[in-house]
């Protein structure tokens, strides 16, 4: 069987980690309304099985990423934040995720451009008015 006649979701080239949750979250995020799982599917850039499509939505669910809501026998999905609140949210995780958040702390910030720093000071100082 030739690649133009195999099912969507087998065979062909396999993606990067976490490009599709990223491509649906994307999705997700530029919906103005939520999606079920089959709207997800028919709105990706490659095609794909169904259940792989409902599985990493399933997934992004129980890491917080996605919220649902259900509808008939299934669910529909949104984002619980914008893309900057979900970077944000990963950043939380990793810090919690290290043994010593003083040192995890100050390495980043010792990272920080200069520009970047300056901004992080302001966001600081705006906060303690």
């Amino acid at each position: 069987m030739n690649a133009s006649h195999r099912p969507p979701g087998t065979g062909g080239k396999r993606r990067a980690n976490g490009a599709l949750e990223a491509e649906i979250l994307t999705l997700l995020q530029t919906s103005e309304v939520a999606l079920t799982p089959g709207e997800v599917t028919e709105r990706l850039t490659t095609p794909l099985a169904h259940t792989t499509v409902a599985t990493t939505l399933a997934r992004l669910f129980n890491r917080g990423v996605l919220k649902r809501t259900p509808l008939g026998r299934g669910y529909t999905y949104t984002p619980v934040t914008d893309e900057s609140g979900l970077t944000a949210k990963h950043m939380h995780q990793v810090l919690r995720s290290g043994n010593d958040r003083t040192s995890v702390l100050a390495h980043f910030v010792d990272e920080l451009s200069d520009d970047d720093e300056e901004l992080l000071r302001r966001l600081l100082d705006s906060t303690e008015s």
